[in-house]
């Protein structure tokens, strides 16, 4: 049955390990799939609870206050709080085409009062949206972007991930939707949606299932949010191609890419710190070349390994063979599972807005 694909275990408290969460969830799914086979069963919603998290689950659900019992949109915007941004944009090291449509978009942030305030445009455009969408291969500084644009226009930032946004009751993740718009706009944040292609694909056009219609409501409720929002948001995806046009036309588009020799120069030196002891060989011009196809993130990694090699030896220095081996075994890796940089499958995969030369088959994702 399709439907039991779709099991959802989830409140495990968070100090539970690892090993004992994963061994419970699956006695759950299979007693619950045993249970649906039997019966017959297509839809199902089962709790288990202690006496006490029952009840402090119905009081959640039944609060004093709201209309029809519903919590308040301030309650429930309670969970989400912005918080200082944890890079500023010294720390973002991008090819420079990257750099330049960065510069470009915070203008249009900086300009917006001009335009629209000053030269009248608010008449026709009462909510003027700035809204960005950086998109590109994993590790190439799309978060530490987004934290830097904040600390640019000394804003704090609101975090956000589809995770934080969905819930397992039905009717609740529009309006956390709602709530979180007004968290951000309470806190005067920057609102910072990451893996933002689980909320904004295209909407489900043959509605069968109730959490397919729960999909939806999410969706056109973000696009409602989006509409009258007052302040700057911005995505983040791997896999933009996947967007919705509705969402697609309404951003200014920053696409990420791999860095280029000059930027792989800086990343090395940037996570070389001035305590980790070097061996006089190390060459960070040899380094950037070698890692050709690495992101910044597969680069501090690569670091890490040769630092951790190098004391598990008992040597006191890291040699530049040492960053090389560690490089090597990035792409040795991708090779082997058939993975370009970054995790991309290693196949062409056509830019933004083009298409597929082969007949729009579907791209390996």
């Amino acid at each position: 049955m399709d439907s039991m694909n779709r099991l959802i275990v989830e409140g495990f408290p968070e100090d539970i390990c690892e090993t004992e969460e994963a061994i419970c969830r699956s006695r759950l799914l299979k007693a619950v799939r045993e249970l649906c086979e039997q019966t017959g069963i297509e839809d199902i919603d089962l709790r288990v609870s202690t006496g006490t998290g029952r009840k402090q689950l119905h009081e959640q659900e039944q609060p004093g206050t709201g209309d029809a019992g519903d919590v308040s949109i301030e309650d429930r915007a309670a969970q989400y709080r912005a918080g200082e941004p944890l890079w500023k944009s010294d720390h973002l090291v991008v090819p420079d085409v990257v750099r330049e449509e960065l510069r470009t978009a915070m203008e249009v942030i900086r300009l917006e009062p001009l335009i629209f305030d000053g030269w009248g445009l608010r008449e026709i455009e009462p909510f003027p949206r700035s809204i960005l969408n950086f998109h590109g291969p994993p590790g190439t500084g799309k978060t530490l972007a987004a934290h830097a644009v904040a600390s640019e226009i000394g804003k704090r930032i609101l975090v956000a991930s589809y995770a934080r946004i969905e819930s397992k009751f039905h009717g609740e993740g529009p309006k956390n939707v709602d709530a979180l718009f007004f968290a951000a706009e309470r806190d005067e944040a920057v609102l910072f949606i990451d893996e933002a292609d689980s909320l904004l694909s295209r909407r489900l056009a043959n509605v069968t299932q109730g959490s397919e219609q729960a999909i939806n409501s999410m969706r056109s409720q973000l696009l409602i949010c989006l509409e009258k929002h007052k302040g700057l948001v911005i995505f983040a995806t791997n896999l933009v191609e996947n967007y919705d046009p509705a969402f697609e036309t309404r951003m200014r588009h920053v696409r990420f890419t791999l860095p280029d020799a000059k930027a792989r120069a800086r990343i090395w030196t940037n996570h070389l710190p001035t305590k980790l002891p070097l061996d006089g060989d190390v060459n960070v011009a040899e380094l950037a070349v070698a890692s050709d196809g690495l992101c910044g993130r597969d680069i501090k990694n690569s670091v890490i390994d040769a630092a951790l090699r190098a004391a598990r030896h008992s040597r006191c220095a890291v040699r530049q063979s040492d960053l090389l081996g560690a490089v090597e075994r990035v792409l040795l890796s991708r090779t082997k599972s058939g993975l370009g940089a970054s995790g991309i499958p290693s196949l062409a995969v056509p830019a933004f807005g083009e298409r597929s030369q082969e007949c729009d088959m579907v791209r390996p994702l």
